[in-house]
């Protein structure tokens, strides 16, 4: 099940059973089911206080993921910053629902085992948003 809820932000209009349909696609594309996911829309003081509690990270990001997979079922929290999601947008010259998208999947692919640490770890992860943007397209 996926569930997305808001805290401190207005919960985004565009999020709907469609999001969730293709964030299913994408996990069984890569030969794993969906189990329990939960993506939690906030600030950035909501997600600076996530990654210096849990990460010891004391920084803004857009996303942090924590996995709780087993196997080949994927499960896990994806806590996003709407503020950060927003100020990305601007900066990279798209719209904020094309960077949230973005950013979900980057979640998604995450708990799916994807790593970005490296350039070419991260031209990967780059290349496998852009096919499932994509795919997403093809919902609307």
């Amino acid at each position: 099940m996926i569930n997305f809820s808001a805290r401190h932000v207005d919960f985004p209009a565009f999020i709907d059973h469609s999001v969730s349909d293709w964030i299913v696609r994408v996990i069984e594309s890569h030969a794993c089911t969906s189990g329990d996911l939960n993506c939690l829309f906030c600030n950035d003081d909501d997600i600076l206080e996530y990654n210096t509690a849990y990460l010891q990270h004391d920084y803004y990001t857009d996303i942090i993921t924590f996995d709780y997979c087993i196997c080949k079922v994927i499960s896990g929290d994806l806590i996003i910053s709407l503020d950060t999601v927003h100020s990305n947008s601007i900066l990279f010259h798209t719209s904020f629902r094309h960077e949230l998208l973005r950013v979900i999947i980057h979640g998604i692919l995450h708990l799916l085992g994807f790593s970005d640490h490296s350039a070419e770890e991260k031209l990967k992860m780059r290349e496998l948003e852009n096919s499932a943007l994509n795919l997403y397209s093809t919902f609307h």
